[in-house]
């Protein structure tokens, strides 16, 4: 009998609290005792109505908040590494090889053409520029994004041009685990089902995925499990 995979992500006893200094200090909690794992071939959907937390508990298991308390553990060049008490410079380091993050928004330096920024995560990684071009070439017209845009930056695309672009630097690079944030939330039917088979994909090869789907079409074809944040509201 094989040896059970190891989680990818492990989430313990996870806290955060904001507080409202402009407010006389007023502290706003949001969740506490959050205990969470994923492990290779997982994708695990945050439930539950708007407010209960799931964009808050994303962006503390990406670094971008600061816990109040509890820890977010990801396996990163064979050890777990607690991003939470992490440096800077090693968070950047689980980002760039071991951490993706799919939001609903492209956030890129204006003026460098989308196939360059699609190139991007895999020439950070060493691939050579021939493979690293051929490889967004085959994303990009799998993601049906024109040809005649790849020489654009993708500042003046619309909504939906631009996701393709954030998914496409996303899942050029086969991240370990990766953070989905609503990543269909501008695109037409057709271009949510290649999403969807990105995300199978990406699956099926061992990755481990914690997301937001608000289309519960597109939640059902890739959620493994539900984890229902609301259990670990705070009451305000």
């Amino acid at each position: 009998m094989s040896e059970p995979s190891k989680p990818l992500i492990i989430v313990e006893d996870l806290a955060k609290t904001f507080t409202l200094h402009n407010a006389g200090g007023t502290v706003i909690p949001v969740f506490e005792h959050l205990f969470l794992e994923a492990s290779p071939g997982e994708c695990v959907v945050l439930s539950g109505d708007s407010g209960v937390g799931k964009s808050t508990l994303m962006r503390s298991l990406f670094g971008n908040y600061v816990p109040t308390r509890g820890s977010v553990r990801v396996l990163h060049k064979g050890a777990y590494v607690d991003i939470t008490g992490a440096s800077p410079q090693v968070i950047l380091d689980i980002r760039r090889r071991t951490l993706g993050y799919v939001s609903q928004f492209l956030r890129v330096i204006p003026r460098i053409p989308t196939l360059r920024l699609v190139m991007e995560p895999l020439l950070e990684n060493g691939v050579s520029i021939e493979e690293a071009e051929a490889r967004a070439r085959a994303l990009l017209s799998d993601l049906r994004l024109p040809e005649r845009l790849w020489t654009l930056p993708p500042s003046t695309f619309s909504g939906g041009e631009q996701q393709r672009v954030n998914i496409a630097r996303s899942f050029i690079r086969r991240y370990p685990v990766l953070l989905l944030d609503e990543p269909t939330a501008s695109l037409d039917a057709e271009n949510r089902a290649i999403v969807v088979q990105l995300i199978r994909d990406a699956l099926s090869e061992g990755a481990a995925m914690i997301g937001i789907f608000h289309d519960e079409d597109v939640r059902d074809a890739v959620a493994t499990r539900l984890f229902p944040v609301l259990a670990y509201k705070v009451a305000a």
